[in-house]
C-alpha cells in the first residue's frame, strides 16, 4: 500500500511541476482525462525506478561536490534524474515527459521535492 501511495504522490508532484514550470510538458496524443492520468502514473513509475536505482549511485559519486556545495548539488542531481526520466519515457513511445533543458528540469526538481515533502508530511507512512 505504501508503494501505491508514494507512486500517487510522485504522480501529483510531476503533474504540478508540469503545470507550474514552463519547459516541462506531459506528452499525450489524446486529450481525455483517463489517458493523461495513466501517462502521469507511468511517468511517476519510471521516475520512482530511476530514483531507486540510479540516484544512489550518482549521489555516491557526487559526494565531494555535495559536501563542497553544502548539499546544493543535490538539486542538480534531482534535475538530472528528471531529465533521465524524460529521456527514458521519450525513447519508448509518444507518451511521456518532455523537458526543454537543464533550467526547467532544475525548477521542476525543486517543485517535485517540495510537493513530495508536503504530501509526505500530510500522508503518514506508518513509521
Amino acid at each position: 500500500m505504501q508503494l501505491v501511495i508514494r507512486l500517487v504522490i510522485n504522480a501529483v508532484a510531476i503533474w504540478l511541476a508540469a503545470a507550474w514550470v514552463s519547459g516541462i510538458e506531459i506528452k499525450s496524443p489524446e486529450d481525455d482525462t483517463t489517458t493523461k492520468i495513466v501517462v502521469v502514473l507511468a511517468i511517476a513509475a519510471v521516475f520512482t525506478i530511476v530514483n531507486a536505482l540510479v540516484k544512489p549511485l550518482v549521489n555516491l559519486l557526487s559526494l565531494p561536490l555535495v559536501v563542497l556545495t553544502l548539499g546544493l548539488f543535490l538539486l542538480v542531481v534531482n534535475a538530472l534524474m528528471l531529465m533521465l526520466t524524460a529521456w527514458i519515457t521519450d525513447a519508448f513511445s509518444d507518451y511521456g515527459l518532455a523537458v526543454d533543458g537543464f533550467w526547467p528540469a532544475l525548477w521542476a526538481g525543486i517543485v517535485i521535492s517540495l510537493v513530495n515533502w508536503v504530501l509526505g508530511i500530510l500522508v503518514p507512512d506508518g513509521d
